[in-house]
């Protein structure tokens, strides 16, 4: 994984934290299903996959970031 986050560049990753991580924008999606998420609303297999979907990105940069930090 490690090997795999440190190819990836912070380009790519901004940008796709910036339009898919927030697609659509208003108000931002991954917002919505995070909240979903607290009230326990998420409960259809479509639902976890979109928000594995616009998490994902977010995630990465996350990881990358940490990486980063622990070196």
């Amino acid at each position: 994984m490690r090997a795999y986050l440190s190819k990836l560049p912070w380009s790519v990753l901004l940008i796709a934290c910036l339009t898919l991580g927030l697609a659509p924008f208003s108000p931002p999606h991954i917002w919505e299903k995070l909240q979903m998420l607290s009230k326990g609303e998420i409960v259809r297999l479509i639902d976890w996959f979109d928000l594995f979907f616009h998490a994902m990105p977010w995630l990465l940069l996350i990881l990358k970031g940490l990486y980063l930090i622990e070196k």
